[in-house]
Order: C-alpha cells, then sequence, then structure tokens
C-alpha cells in the first residue's frame, strides 16, 4: 500500500510542467482512475521558454528576440467508485496551446496564438483483480488567432477563429499490486476542427471574408507504466506517440492566394520519459526523471522554431492523511532549428514548475 501510495503521488507530474511536441501544454493522468475509492485533484504549471534565433545577412542579421510567451496550465480531476468493479472519472485541462510573438527584427508583428480546454468523462470497468478496461468522450474547445506583417505578406493578414468537437478514449491497464506494477495503454482520438475563420486583409476587401479552416488535432498512443524494482523504490515513465503530422493551418482565403500552408509540421512526435522515485518515510517521497523527442532535421515553422528536446526534472511528493501535495520542476533543452528562411534557432530552453494537491474522501 506505501508503493502504490507512493506511485500515484509521483506519477501526478508525469504530464509534466513542458511538452514540446506540437503545440502539446499537458496530458491528462489517467493514473488517477486508480486511486483508491472518492479522489479529487488539482494542478497547475507554469512555464518560461527561451526561444530566439538570428536573421541572415540579407533580412540584416540580429536577434529575433524571445518569440515565446510564459504560459500556465491546469487541470481538475475526480474519480469516484460506483460499485467493486465500476468507477467513473471526470477530467479538465488545457491540452494545447501556443503564444509566438516576434518584436525585433523583420518578423515583427507576426503573431500567434491558440488557448483550448478540454472535458472527459470515463468509465473504468475492473474485468478481474489485474485487468482494468476504460473509455469515454473527450470534450475540446479551441480558440485561434494569427497575425502575418506585411514584410511577410505583401499586406496585413489577419484570422481567427473558435470551435468545439468531440473525441473519444479507450484504455486498459494490468496491474500486480504487491510490487505496485501497472501497465496502462491508452489511445485518445484525432479530434477534426472546423473552425469558423475570419480572415481579413487587402485582397479581401475592407471587411474581410468568413470561411471555414479544417484542423485535425492528434491520435495518440500513450503506454505507461511504474514498478517496484526495491524497497521503497519505484521505477516509472512512459513511451508517447503523436499524429503531429495531420496538424496543418490553412485558412481558404491564405490557401487560394498562396497556395501554402500558414502553419503545420511535418513529422510525428515520439515521447520518451523515464524515471525513478524513493520514499523517505512516511510522509515524503522524491523522484528525479528525464525525457527525450528526437530531432526530425528538415525546415520548421517560424511560429514554433524548435526540433525535438531533452529534459530533466525533480520534485518530491507529501501524503499526510487525505491529502496529498507534489510538487517539480523540470529543465528543457530545447533542439535547434532553422526555418523556410534561413533563420537559425539554436541554445534555447524553457523550463517549468508544477504543482498538484489531491484529497481521498
Amino acid at each position: 500500500m506505501k508503493h502504490l501510495a507512493m506511485a500515484a503521488s509521483l506519477l501526478a507530474l508525469t504530464a509534466g510542467a513542458v511538452q514540446a511536441g506540437g503545440i502539446d501544454r499537458s496530458r491528462l493522468n489517467y493514473g488517477i482512475l486508480f486511486e483508491k475509492g472518492t479522489y479529487a485533484e488539482f494542478g497547475f504549471s507554469h512555464v518560461t521558454p527561451d526561444v530566439s534565433g538570428t536573421y541572415i545577412p540579407a533580412f540584416g542579421g540580429g536577434s529575433t528576440g524571445n518569440m515565446a510567451g510564459d504560459y500556465t496550465t491546469f487541470s481538475l480531476s475526480y474519480k469516484q467508485d460506483l460499485n467493486d468493479r465500476l468507477s467513473f472519472g471526470l477530467f479538465i485541462n488545457t491540452p494545447y496551446g501556443a503564444d509566438a510573438s516576434y518584436t525585433q527584427g523583420p518578423y515583427t508583428g507576426l503573431r500567434a496564438t491558440w488557448d483550448s480546454n478540454q472535458i472527459v468523462g470515463i468509465m473504468k470497468y475492473k474485468a478481474t483483480d489485474a485487468i482494468s478496461v476504460y473509455g469515454g468522450l473527450r470534450y475540446l474547445h479551441s480558440k485561434a488567432s494569427i497575425n502575418i506583417p506585411p514584410a511577410l505578406a505583401r499586406f496585413n493578414y489577419t484570422a481567427n477563429g473558435s470551435t468545439e468537437d468531440f473525441g473519444y478514449v479507450v484504455g486498459a491497464a494490468f496491474e500486480k499490486p504487491e510490487i505496485a506494477l501497472r501497465v496502462g495503454l491508452t489511445y485518445e482520438s484525432e479530434i477534426t476542427h472546423d473552425f469558423p475563420t475570419h480572415e481579413t486583409g487587402a485582397p479581401f476587401g475592407a471587411a474581410g471574408i468568413d470561411t471555414t479552416t479544417q484542423i485535425k488535432m492528434p491520435q495518440t498512443v500513450t503506454l505507461d507504466f511504474q514498478s517496484g524494482i526495491a524497497k521503497d523504490t519505484l521505477l516509472f515513465g512512459s513511451i508517447r506517440w503523436s499524429e503531429w503530422s495531420v496538424w496543418k493551418v490553412r485558412p481558404p482565403g491564405w490557401g487560394g492566394l498562396t497556395g501554402q500552408d500558414i502553419t503545420g509540421f511535418d513529422n510525428d512526435v515520439l515521447t520518451w520519459q523515464l524515471g525513478v522515485g524513493r520514499r523517505i518515510n512516511e510522509n515524503w517521497s522524491v523522484f528525479a526523471r528525464a525525457s527525450y523527442e528526437e530531432p526530425k532535421g528538415g525546415v520548421s515553422s517560424r511560429l514554433s522554431p524548435t526540433d525535438g528536446q531533452t529534459s530533466f526534472g525533480i520534485g518530491g511528493s507529501y501524503t499526510k492523511d487525505k491529502l496529498k501535495i507534489t510538487a517539480g520542476i523540470e529543465y528543457v533543452k530545447l533542439g535547434d532549428a532553422i526555418d523556410g528562411s534561413g533563420t537559425v534557432f539554436e541554445g534555447n530552453d524553457a523550463v517549468g514548475f508544477g504543482l498538484s494537491v489531491g484529497y481521498h474522501f
């Protein structure tokens, strides 16, 4: 039981304070479905990225300045047993986001934002003492805007829109409580957004035009695992595949004029995480972990000019009676990248802090 309590505390932050793949910002912690009894948890993280590049001589050289804004994510999770076999989970989070803004050099005025909110309802069925299956629906609301200055578009172009759509989650897990072993495989479906989009710019007239922009949010497959490896010591980690190659942004007005996407990703993302936790005493435990995303090379978007990542994080948890508090800090070395104009982005990083507070009722 001590192993299991420590495992849940440590895995509360495996979503991480920092995510680099695509426009991921936070993962849902489906491990909460395996908490005992009724349980609620609130979490947040704050991330400070530093992403800048150097213009080529033809653009006058010099720095782009930091084009990535700080951001904060939130999550709220609730789990309740309905009977000995069936339980229910409700999850709310801010899964995707972007905040890019250039204030120096030729790219000045290039800005883009993406905000999202997600609600997921899941039922878990314990088929045997060792095997559980779970599944449910995802509701995703997204809002996006972009401004491209005349230096990059020959006219000042803007587009904005918001929409909401549904997807689903299915998964299965194997448990062996006596050694704190749990292996879970979770699939999250693709969600297709049809954004009602308002585009403005000289070619579209004074009032602009109303169009519909289709954007696919990626399907994902995640393998999570944890196991006791010695007394009071836990090994944990995950392997996550996200189909970010389907994510392209091409509003019809812009696409008709240029024949190009505004932004997008050429490759899928595979994220590896591995960590170890140690229980110090009845109340305190600590952990350390590392994650890795392989750089893919090629041309990067000006709105997401990094390629791969390596991160390291440390943290700890405090448990007292029904209360559990977990906190961690993570440093991320962001991979170097080159955009379509030859601007080189290198030496970039980010620092994130995460905190979660859980309570058993």
